[in-house]
């Protein structure tokens, strides 16, 4: 997403490790008969998937649902996906597992960061020679249940769940990483659009997750570049001087300019116009890509050359948006190769290789559907679900070769697309949304149902391939909400005086700001602020003995601070019609227990149907203005709404034994369901 700054730079540590060492096979056989396959479908409604089931248009899921349940799976406190695909796995809540939101911020420098794992930078000597490799770490706590089952001699295949990279050690198991393994850069997904008809003052990188470059023509032919990953040899260089500071001489400057110019490892890129044909060939890294508008090359290997001693491989796809009077090209984020990956993304770690010689090329980005260009109007919904199928089918062959391989004893698979297609396409079965557009409904308002249905359709397929008597479990981390009005959380904070600005207002906040070396909580008086809030939903107390420059006392001042906050929140009203934002309030020691307590924010809140927390208010910004319409194709979400009413999904095919299953309960079920004992510490409770 970003030309420089702490998270691409995070990212080159990763894509510049070794791979990490495989343990040894695992048995073809085993001793349990049982069979159990458990598919995750990201951000499932169970609301959307009965009234469809009702309707008679999702047959694999009735029949299931008659044969066993159909039920609401309660979701974590915090609703997101990191949060409730780690409870998934642990069987525990956040306070034992660590992960409570997409960021985590520094208590040292306020600064946030990319939650999920913690990198450490490559060591290079004179600036060339790499003394030490990087490395990355999971900051998940608890235990997978694969593990646990693992160690009792249980065969597991864990393919693309979340909260799976860096991955594990798997005993008798194998490991396909998925979210948050980044792409080549580090990000979530930085795709690149070059077009003729971009002004210069466009270009550079968006709100979030893209980069957008002019094409300047000459006889047809223009040259550009391809931004790949930041140089960890330059980003040493720059930590070294930048240290200096506030002690920086002019030479000092001129140094870190002169580095900043040359931060990021750049490929060259020739785009060749045939106006007449109306098709364009792009040179780039060796090879000629001849494209014809509206259909997507094949892989395209990259190399990004660091210096002699290192290299980082990717693999990318080019689209040809338009060719006539303008020419715009779409270039995918560059995914790590599944058979050179700069770390390991699988375990063993030969696995991700070995799928990739019999399947070919597939998508290993964690975040692998193109909302971003969808989202910053750079593609158009058409081709975003076209995108969004070839997502769903990448990780659904992966599960189907993995079950026909028969050598695992638990089978655990996620596809993410039912997510995806939510956030974007929500505004357009929603007449109510500001997005609403009815040209736009008549032709895609049935594009978050077709994704349903083509669920349906897999889960067909993979009854097919089960043998008989293998038991199966349908799960989702979460439901969805429409997402109509924006809530700046931090701007309250400041009108009411829990938050202190000194001097100007600061402005709304891209990711450049957060992870480009920009100032980011702007302007905010430390000494006299109270509470802030970060990602969606969180309420931090600037807790003295905690934060950097903490003033509020924990003990009975937090424990006040807390309920006042609280009940204020609350009586949050909508200024347009008076109605209630915040549906709920979630004090930190109420809803979380166990090591990591003091990660967690001291509040979350739960917001009403039709009210998210702005992306401003994610990013740490306070621009003017409490609630403004959602004005992005990002229209529906989970995040920051009350979990009460962020349910999930849980369709199993056999009755279980309550009708409030939480989604900490499938971990001790799975151990129970092999004959294992159960730990203490997990928190859920089997279902069978």
């Amino acid at each position: 997403m970003l030309n420089r700054g702490r998270l691409t730079a995070a990212g080159l540590a990763i894509a510049l490790g070794a791979s990490l060492a495989a343990c040894g096979s695992r048995p073809k056989t085993s001793g349990f008969t049982q069979k159990l396959v458990i598919l995750g479908f990201d951000g499932m409604d169970p609301d959307l998937l009965k009234q469809w089931i009702d309707a008679g248009r999702l047959p694999t899921f009735k029949k299931l649902a008659d044969g066993g349940g159909l039920y609401p799976l309660a979701t974590t406190h915090s609703p997101e996906s990191p949060t409730a695909w780690a409870s998934f796995a642990t069987g525990v809540n956040a306070g034992k597992h660590n992960i409570y939101d997409f960021l985590v911020r520094d208590t040292a420098t306020y600064l946030p960061d990319l939650g999920m794992v913690r990198r450490e930078p490559p060591k290079f000597l004179f600036n060339y020679i790499p003394t030490s490799k990087p490395k990355v770490h999971s900051i998940r706590g608890g235990t997978s249940f694969w593990v646990t089952a693992g160690q009792a001699g249980v065969r597991s295949s864990v393919l693309t769940v979340p909260v799976t990279f860096p991955p594990e050690e798997v005993p008798n198991g194998e490991l396909l990483s998925g979210l948050p393994l980044p792409d080549i850069r580090g990000t979530m997904g930085t795709f690149y659009y070059f077009a003729t008809d971009l002004s210069r003052y466009e270009e550079g990188n968006t709100e979030f997750g893209g980069v957008l470059k002019r094409l300047v023509m000459e006889n047809d032919t223009a040259r550009t570049e391809l931004i790949g990953p930041p140089n960890p040899v330059v980003r040493q260089q720059l930590e070294k001087l930048r240290a200096k500071s506030p002690a920086l001489t002019d030479e000092d400057r001129k140094q870190i300019a002169a580095l900043e110019e040359k931060e990021d490892i750049r490929l060259p890129m020739i785009v060749r116009w045939d106006r007449a044909a109306k098709t364009a060939v792009v040179d780039i890294n060796g090879e000629s890509v001849a494209l014809e508008p509206g259909k997507m090359s094949r892989w395209i290997n990259l190399d990004f050359r660091i210096n002699f001693f290192v290299r980082v491989h990717g693999m990318t796809q080019l689209l040809l948006m338009k060719a006539d009077n303008e020419l715009q090209l779409y270039i995918s984020p560059v995914n790590w190769k599944p058979d050179n990956p700069p770390v390991a993304i699988s375990h063993p770690s030969s696995f991700a290789g070995d799928l990739f010689r019999r399947l070919g090329p597939y998508r290993t980005l964690g975040w692998a559907e193109a909302t971003w260009p969808l989202n910053e109007g750079r593609m158009d919904e058409e081709t975003f679900m076209e995108d969004l199928y070839k997502a769903f089918d990448d990780r659904a062959q992966v599960i189907l070769d993995r079950i026909d391989a028969r050598q695992w004893d638990v089978l655990v698979g996620v596809i993410e697309s039912t997510d995806r297609v939510q956030h974007m396409m929500w505004r357009l079965m929603d007449d109510r949304h500001p997005m609403y557009d009815a040209a736009l409904a008549a032709k895609h308002g049935g594009a978050i149902e077709t994704i349903y249905r083509r669920a349906d359709q897999f889960v067909a397929e993979v009854l097919e391939h089960l043998e008989p008597g293998t038991d199966l479990l349908i799960v989702s981390d979460h439901g969805f909400h429409s997402w109509r009005k924006a809530v700046n959380l931090n701007t309250w904070l400041v009108q009411q005086g829990y938050m202190v600005i000194q001097g100007q207002q600061p402005g709304e906040k891209k990711l450049d700001d957060l992870f480009g070396g920009a100032e980011f909580w702007e302007n905010v008086d430390w000494t006299k602020t109270r509470a802030y809030a970060m990602g969606l939903g969180q309420i931090y107390f600037n807790l003295r003995g905690r934060e950097a420059k903490g003033i509020v006392s924990s003990g009975a001042e937090a424990t006040s601070l807390a309920d006042e906050l609280a009940a204020r929140l609350l009586t949050m009203q909508d200024p347009e019609d008076g109605s209630r934002i915040v549906r709920a309030v979630y004090k930190r020691d109420d809803v979380y227990s166990g090591e990591f307590l003091g990660n967690a924010a001291e509040l979350q809140v739960g917001m009403e149907e039709g009210y998210r927390v702005s992306w401003q208010t994610a990013l740490g910004g306070s621009p003017p203005g409490i609630v403004y319409p959602n004005m992005k194709k990002w229209s529906g979400d989970h995040g920051g709404y009350d979990f009460a009413t962020t349910a999930g999904v849980l369709v199993s095919s056999k009755r279980i034994n309550r009708n409030d299953p939480s989604i900490m309960d499938i971990a001790p079920t799975v151990l129970k369901y092999f004959g294992l004992s159960i730990p203490g510490t997990i928190d859920g409770k089997s279902l069978w």
